[in-house]
This record gives structure tokens, sequence and C-alpha cells, in this order.
């Protein structure tokens, strides 16, 4: 593989080094951990914080980093090579901050970002509804106007960060009357009277990660939280958004990739069988070359996509091809390469069988597999 991808600068290698280190010592030692209590520690954000570490392309007025989305990948490609998937930072930064950043007030942008640079703050967005998933018009979620505030009922459901956010972005119908065009984006804080965290949700892989339910019940917020200038802008700003979004996650998938065919090929150079490594044998070798290829069309495909990014030409339709096609290419070198660990790939203590896991819903959040492909199939 290229020793470092096409968009990186001495900035970001160097950010690199950092990053690399803080996966290291503040993530995994404590992967186990996170696991059994279903979220990070609290203080990680702090930690993080100190360091620079988030809301890396926020800009410095705000508080934050003052680079672009590849000071936000490094971060994301080391924390999916160190096999963490349970700190929430990619959507705290590349996510919820960037919806601030482009549509709060500014007064607004200026006492919640800086909060979210050190750590402070927690962010997460609130989409899917226990009955509404990738179709955001049909959310139930409502905002209604009363006076000079907003009073807000409904629930949520797969909410990354849910337990520990301070800061939530609520899609809600501000006009029920209308499909997308009565959807409004409007920021609740944790500890708004009638907020409250359901359960922390238990789900079959990326055990650390923060995913919970949340419920709103006559939630009282001032109209200033609205975000953008009116009422009904929250769906094309959310399509606005979402790019970035599918982006952050093909850039996981991708690191990933590149992880797992670097582990398998130690392991089948060391282990042995039948009197020889496991990689003497012809369908390792052919099995592994197809992997080494595809990973290297994968990430030709995501630095195209990055630099496109960074120069603000990324278009929908190419970043929905990205986001579907390298997480299910992910899926099948990673079922490729646990085939080849044998049955160690199936213990839970070696690396491959948690990426396998925890990679499977890359396929489904940030708009699923078949929804990217009908967005494209728009375009033909």
């Amino acid at each position: 593989m290229p020793t470092a991808p096409s968009w990186s600068t001495p900035d970001t290698e160097q950010l690199r080094e950092l990053a690399a280190k803080f996966c290291a010592t503040q993530l995994v030692p404590h992967r186990d951990r996170f696991a059994d209590q279903h979220q990070v520690d609290r203080d990680l954000w702090n930690r993080a914080g100190d360091l620079g570490l988030l809301c890396l392309s926020i800009p410095e007025q705000y508080g934050g980093g003052g680079g672009n989305f590849a000071h936000e990948a490094v971060l994301l490609e080391e924390q999916a090579k160190a096999g963490d998937t349970a700190w929430g930072a990619g959507l705290h930064s590349g996510i919820v901050a960037h919806y601030l950043l482009a549509y709060a007030a500014e007064d607004l942008k200026q006492r919640w970002l800086p909060k979210m640079a050190t750590g402070e703050l927690v962010g997460a967005i609130a989409m899917t509804e226990p009955g509404t998933g990738s179709d955001l018009q049909s959310v139930r979620t409502t905002a209604v106007a009363d006076g000079d505030e907003y009073v807000i009922n409904g629930s949520k459901t797969f909410i990354t960060n849910g337990q520990q956010a301070d800061l939530i972005i609520v899609v809600a119908k501000t006009d029920r009357t209308q499909g997308a065009s009565g959807i409004s984006l409007i920021v609740v804080e944790a500890d708004r009277e009638g907020f409250r965290r359901g359960r922390a949700l238990h789900k079959i892989g990326q055990q650390g990660q923060d995913t919970s339910e949340l419920f709103f019940d006559d939630v009282r917020v001032p109209k200033a939280h609205l975000l953008g200038d009116a009422e009904g802008q929250g769906f094309v700003q959310l399509m606005l958004q979402l790019p970035q979004e599918r982006l952050i996650v093909a850039v996981g998938a991708v690191a990933v990739m590149e992880a797992a065919l670097e582990q398998t090929l130690r392991y089948t150079k060391e282990r042995q069988a039948f009197g020889r490594p496991v990689f003497g044998f012809q369908n390792t070798k052919f099995t592994l070359a197809e992997a080494a290829t595809e990973t290297r069309i994968a990430r030709v495909f995501l630095d195209h996509c990055i630099t496109e990014h960074l120069a603000g030409q990324l278009d929908i339709p190419t970043v929905a091809m990205a986001k579907w096609w390298t997480t299910d290419k992910a899926m099948e070198v990673l079922d490729n390469c646990l085939q080849l660990h044998g049955g160690y790939g199936y213990m839970a203590e070696y690396p491959i069988s948690r990426m396998w896991v925890d990679q499977r819903v890359q396929r489904i959040y940030a708009g699923t597999n078949e929804i990217m492909k009908d967005i494209i199939s728009r375009t033909l």
C-alpha cells in the first residue's frame, strides 16, 4: 500500500502520530471495559479535547483545530486501525459540529462549538425513530411552536453518543401536514425538563459504542435553537450534510480493510499447517491477492473522494457509490480474512473477529446501501 494517502500533508502526518498514540494508550487498553459498560469513559472526551483531537475541522474562532476534512480522516483512520468502534468522535466532530457551524445562529456557535472542542459538551444527532429509519420524511417527532419556544414530543432510537450527549440535534416535524418540507432541525440541551434517556442498546457488534433510545416529553427549547433561518429547511440541511457522514463511513471501511489485510498476511505467514506456513498454499495466496487488489482499489477511490470533498466538488451520487461499495467490499475482505484464520478467526480475542462483527452495521447506517444505490440510479 502507498505510505501515505494522496491528500496527506506534513501537518496531517504529524497529527497521525498524535492520533495513533492516543488510540494506542486511551482506547485499546480499555476496549473490554468499554464493551462491558457500553460506552467510553466520559473523561475520555476531555482528554481528547486537551490534546486538540476534537472538532479538528472547525475554525479556530469557534475553538476548533482550524483544519479540514483531511484532519478528521486521519483520526478516523487511526481509530479504525486500532480496532476501536466505541468512541463516537467521528459523529461528534465530523457531523454534529458541522451542522452547528453551517446552520446555528452566531451566538449559539460561540456558546456550543468551543465546548464541543474541549469535550465539555458531547454531541449527538437524533434522526432514527422506532418506526422510521432511512425514510426521514416520515419522522413522527413533533416540534410545535408555543410563543418563543418549541415544544418537542417524540422518541428516537439507535442514537450514537445518546447516553453521554449534552447537545442533541433533533429531526422533528414543525408542520405535520407536509412531508420533507415540514422537517426542521432543532437543538436540545440534555438538561431540559422532559428529556430522558432510555436504555443503552445491546448490539451484536460495536459493544463499546454508546447507542441509545431518547425520549422527548413536552421538552421546551427556545425558537432560537432552530437550525437555519426558517422552519422546514431540515430535510435540505440533512441532504447537504449527509455526504460528509457517508464519506466518514467509507474512511472507516477502507481503514478496516487495510488493517485486516495486514493482520491476515502476518497470521498466515506465521501459522503452520501441514509443515508449512498457511501463506504457502495457493488458495491463501490467491485470496489475499484478491483482497490486496480490492483494498488498493478502495483506497484509490476513497482518496479521490476525499480530494474532491476538500475542493468542495464531491457530489452526492459519487459519495453514495463510495459508501455502499467500500462497506460491501469491506465485509467481503473481512469474511475471507477471517476464514484464513480458521477456528481462531471465530474467537473473540482475535482482532479479525471483532472487525468482522463491528463492520457489519456500516452497510446499514448513514443510509442503507440499498438507499445508496437508489440515489445513484436517479442520476443514470
